[in-house]
């Protein structure tokens, strides 16, 4: 397979925060070209959320990266009429504008080429009672059912520490997106696609048991912490150097071999520890057993022991520790991107890798209308007047 197997296709992103950009990001790493239409003057928003290393957001510099940037402003028939020459020479459109908000500017699905595939991400979708509510990330968690799981059970429900419905959302719409794409050339219906994807709908499909158990057997599941009540020991362990170790030995076998790590053996012929249910029953117990033996230790020491005796065992790293890391860095997995405002930094490489090939870095995240010249111009065929028109018009 080759390492870009979207090379050709086209994808505008006109989308603004992290979930639509995420989409066409996505599309973008696996070598389809991607441009991202920005308001003129103001941008994306995401240009404006730091940290900032000489006033250029660092968040934006990873989000907006990988891409062409233009400027036009749709709120204009001029901006319009532009948008719609852009996405006739296009195959994917990505938005996240509140439902009805494109059609209202006469660019939704009836008003483009019947070819292009276009997601459409929002809080709620596309159509039903709460479709036009306006929202962000922590409604689709919160709607979807996640952050009344996240969290201790005596305590208010804890937010993850990333914008996770704005990220999956992202990833299940690329998903979508890439099979409409083949629908449309492999199989040969030549016509696009709608991809509807409200953020709650990505957080609801990863619940795992929670509607089931609820459906047949009444459970209503609600916020374990870090361990879980059907099984032990599981948690993130405190070591004396400050760190938290994430140690996962609930089966047997991994109970055994977790005995020996701690040089404890005669902890498996415990009665109240002789199989998963009674574990499961004195959790608090066998858990204060192993936090009590990873104090006394440091993280790397924890980790050396746990893993000399295979047992699953993983430090939670913090930006430094993800930096210094040897797999990591045997792998690939932090790339070096030469922003075009501050300069190389490292970031996040692409994932996943085909056939075993790192992805190339990504491109620096585009300054405001920087290929504007470029993409108005040498691909819509605007002449330099008529764009310098167009920008004296604040349309571009």
């Amino acid at each position: 397979m080759s390492a870009r197997p979207l090379e050709g296709v086209r994808v505008i992103d006109v989308g603004t925060r992290i979930s639509a950009p995420f989409c066409a990001g996505l599309l973008g790493e696996l070598g389809a070209e991607v441009i991202k239409v920005e308001q003129p003057g103001e941008g994306d928003f995401m240009r404006t959320i730091g940290p900032f290393l000489d006033g250029h957001s660092l968040f934006w510099a990873v989000e907006g990266r990988g891409r062409k940037g233009v400027t036009c402003d749709l709120r204009t028939s001029e901006g319009q009429d532009l948008f719609r020459r852009l996405t006739a020479t296009a195959d994917v459109v990505c938005e996240n504008f509140r439902p009805g908000t494109m059609e209202a500017w006469h660019v939704g699905p009836g008003d483009l080429d019947p070819r292009l595939v276009m997601v459409r991400i929002s809080v709620f979708g596309q159509d039903g009672p709460y479709s036009a509510r306006p929202g962000l990330d922590r409604l689709g968690i919160g709607y979807g059912g996640l952050l009344h799981l996240t969290g201790y059970p005596d305590r208010p429900p804890v937010r993850p520490g990333v914008t996770v419905s704005d990220y999956l959302t992202g990833v299940f719409a690329a998903h979508a997106a890439v099979a409409a794409l083949y629908e449309r050339d492999v199989k040969g219906t030549g016509t696009g696609a709608v991809v509807d994807a409200p953020l709650y709908g990505a957080v609801l499909r990863i619940l795992e048991w929670t509607i089931a158990g609820y459906d047949r057997l009444g459970i209503v599941r609600n916020r374990e912490g870090n361990r879980l009540a059907n099984s032990a020991p599981l948690d993130n362990y405190p070591t004396a150097d400050g760190k938290y170790v994430c140690i996962v030995a609930g089966s047997d076998a991994n109970f055994r071999r977790l005995c020996d790590a701690m040089e404890q053996p005669g902890l498996f012929d415990d009665p109240h520890f002789r199989d998963l249910a009674h574990r499961a029953e004195h959790g608090d117990e066998i858990n204060g057993i192993v936090a009590d033996w990873t104090s006394s230790r440091t993280a790397a020491e924890v980790e050396a022991a746990c893993v000399a005796h295979d047992v699953p065992v993983g430090t939670a790293y913090s930006a430094a520790d993800i930096v210094a890391d040897a797999h990591m860095a045997a792998r690939g997995d932090l790339v070096t991107v030469d922003d075009s405002v501050v300069g190389p930094m490292k970031q996040q490489a692409p994932f996943p890798r085909l056939d075993g090939r790192p992805p190339a870095p990504p491109t620096s995240a585009p300054r405001l209308g920087e290929h504007n010249e470029e993409i108005w111009c040498g691909l819509v065929g605007l002449s330099p007047d008529e764009l310098a028109a167009l920008r004296d018009k604040g349309v571009v």
